[in-house]
């Protein structure tokens, strides 16, 4: 049984309290339990309890040794006899309002909520005779710094990123949006683990509706344990079996705050660097942030190489498939002669070909991806390069195929919203099995079935193809096109499209 659900009163006698906790803890033995000798005459026993490796040093130091071993503690001691009540009455006032010098301090008297303290890297003080702990935040140890960040790499603007810890993320969306209407709402997820989130909107832009919706949804999830914002993205999306990403993710601080710019909702979850920005649109995973730090002319040139490459990945090998195999007529003269040349020895059919080396490349890239970084690049460039040559020259592919593959894989980099283009190599697949069966005819049936399917798709419930579908002019500034800044501009429709119904689709949620 979790400590989730004890929700009992700490006890007065400081031995039954220690014993309790080190029971509750599995004597483990990085549980330091300090004692010190409180008061003038009648000493008190104090004990400052908290877990080794996940607390900083230093403010264990200041809270603990200058707290209660100061000697101004000892000289305000009431001389005379008093009651043992008024004793640790006094004890308690001094720890908590003279003696303490660590910045964040609270007192907690349950007991669930003191064994989390104490898990999350705070020290807890007890006083013999007081059913009162003062926790002080001590959270520290070993963490990441903030480096420049791995998936989202730009060339223009900041250069930080988010870390595993929740702090520094809040502190570097903090830093950012000086506003008084930033608001930061706290709450634990998962039985076991008690992840701590952080829901970060700003008062007045987001929806109150849509705060609302998510955090019904958040109090809804009833599991042990997430490890990672994917955890969560899957438990609070509204459609789960679908092969495109219906919540966004970041790891950096500037594309999290223009997101709340517009409205929309951060998710910060501790413990791993990637940040849940909701609710989701299509358009939202082909911009980048270096699309705002540069000319708008340059940033609507590459947003329209990322459609096209988007475009590219899904239908290129499927369009190859048709033309090659039902559709001669489409391919000029002198290129389909050197098409039925290069297939000459090749004993393969078209659509196996292309199986065989999209197969190959997903391998190689997955290699690339898990092994280490000191041998995996040359094994990607050695084995793309060696292996596509090998393969052409023993006749197993064409020339033509390697190229497809090749470009194919190239234009899956482009995307800035990297769970797209995973998407896109998923649904590829399909996509070549129906051209291989109907050619043109059955790409285009697959196309009109995945832009129905997207259609149908609602995040937090919002249209997927917002602003495309339904077609809003006047949100068309900042999709394919981008406004110059001296330009008027308006934020994303975030109220209009949200439908009624919001309570209906949280619990669907819920049951999925």
């Amino acid at each position: 049984m979790g400590f989730q659900a004890d929700k009992r009163p700490l006890q007065k006698n400081l031995d039954e309290m220690i014993h309790s906790i080190r029971h509750e803890l599995g004597d483990c033995p990085d549980v330091v339990v300090r004692m010190f000798h409180v008061g003038h005459k009648q000493k008190r026993r104090v004990a400052a309890i908290y877990i080794e490796g996940i607390i900083d040093e230093e403010k264990v130091n200041d809270f603990v040794a200058r707290s209660l071993l100061l000697e101004s503690v000892e000289a305000d001691a009431p001389r005379g006899k008093g009651s043992t009540t008024s004793q640790v009455k006094w004890i308690y006032n001094m720890i908590w309002k003279r003696a303490l010098t660590v910045g964040d301090v609270k007192d907690i008297n349950e007991w669930n909520g003191m064994i989390y303290c104490i898990l999350s890297g705070d020290v807890v003080i007890l006083i013999d005779g007081c059913a009162t702990a003062i926790v002080g935040s001590t959270r520290g140890g070993e963490t990441r710094s903030i480096s420049e960040p791995k998936t989202e790499v730009n060339i223009r603007g900041p250069l930080d990123s988010f870390t595993e810890s929740i702090g520094t993320n809040t502190s570097l969306i903090c830093r950012r949006l000086k506003s008084p209407n930033l608001r930061l709402e706290r709450m634990r997820v998962g039985k076991i683990s008690q992840t701590e989130i952080s829901l970060i909107y700003l008062k007045g832009i987001a929806e109150d509706r849509l705060v609302a919706e998510i955090k019904q949804r958040l109090n809804d999830i009833q599991i042990d344990a997430i490890l990672e914002s994917g955890n969560l993205e899957e438990l609070v999306q509204d459609e789960t079996f679908t092969p495109f990403p219906t919540v966004f993710n970041t790891e950096r601080p500037d594309v999290a705050v223009g997101n709340l710019l517009e409205g929309r909702i951060a998710l910060l979850v501790d413990g791993t660097p990637n940040t849940l920005i909701l609710p989701t649109t299509f358009s939202q995973f082909f911009k980048a942030a270096e699309d705002y730090y540069q000319r708008f002319d340059f940033a609507v040139f590459m947003r329209l190489i990322r459609y096209f490459s988007f475009f590219t990945l899904l239908l290129l090998p499927s369009i190859y498939i048709s033309v090659t195999a039902y559709h001669h007529e489409m391919i000029p003269t002198p290129l389909a002669i050197n098409l039925v040349a290069q297939r000459e020895g090749v004993p393969f059919p078209v659509v196996f070909e292309a199986l065989l080396m999209e197969v190959a490349f997903e391998t190689m890239r997955e290699a690339g991806t898990r092994m280490p970084r000191a041998v995996g690049q040359a094994v990607s460039i050695v084995g793309a390069v060696v292996l596509g040559q090998a393969a052409v020259e023993a006749g197993i592919v064409t020339a033509m195929m390697v190229i497809i593959v090749a470009f194919t894989g190239i234009a899956s980099f482009t995307m800035p919203g990297f769970t797209l283009a995973t998407s896109a190599r998923l649904i590829r697949f399909p996509m070549m099995l129906a051209a291989a069966t109907l050619g043109f005819y059955g790409v285009i049936m697959g196309v009109i079935l995945l832009v129905a399917h997207m259609s149908s798709l609602r995040s937090f419930g919002i249209p997927y193809l917002s602003p495309f579908a339904p077609f809003g002019f006047k949100h068309q500034k900042d999709t394919i096109w981008r406004i110059p800044f001296k330009k008027p501009t308006t934020r994303p429709d975030m109220k209009n499209s949200v439908h009624h119904d919001v309570s209906s689709s949280s619990s669907q949620s819920s049951q999925k």
